[in-house]
């Protein structure tokens, strides 16, 4: 990966950029924007958006969600993952359950395992991206924090 990415939280400033990206990859939109405060944000030396990953808490539980990078760098996506999956730790949430349609291996490089839809947390289930947002042929996957 470039050494000149600088990573931060998102702030409601950055929601055009944000949705504007995730647009560009056909990634819901939905709900994003209501969770905008937990995404984290790669920018380039120029100060341009590289890249996004957002991440939705429902108590001990959250959804990653909106992983996406501005043109493919080495490392990119996998240090959005990394970045986000700490804080997420850091934060006490035990576990994150992802929904994709492109991206189950990459997924699975880090430590995600494929699950029936129906096992994710209730509170998961109850979100957006899981009710409307993304279709019941997403591959569903889990990964638990609590291991190290």
């Amino acid at each position: 990966m470039d050494d000149d990415v600088t990573f931060r939280k998102a702030r409601p400033e950055d929601w055009e950029v944000v949705r504007d990206l995730l647009a560009s990859h056909r990634l819901p939109l939905e709900g994003a924007r209501d969770h905008l405060q937990n995404f984290v944000l790669a920018f380039d030396a120029a100060g341009g958006l590289a890249g996004v990953a957002g991440l939705e808490r429902y108590g001990a539980h959250a959804l990653l969600r909106s992983v996406a990078v501005a043109e493919r760098r080495r490392g990119l996506g996998t240090a959005l993952v990394e970045h986000i999956l700490e804080a997420a730790r850091a934060t006490g949430i035990e576990d994150v359950t992802l929904l994709t349609e492109t991206a189950p291996d990459f997924f699975a490089r880090h430590g995600f395992q494929r699950i029936e839809r129906s096992a994710a947390p209730a509170s998961v289930q109850a979100s957006i991206e899981f009710r409307t947002a993304c279709p019941a042929s997403a591959v569903t996957m889990r990964r638990d924090l609590r291991a190290t």
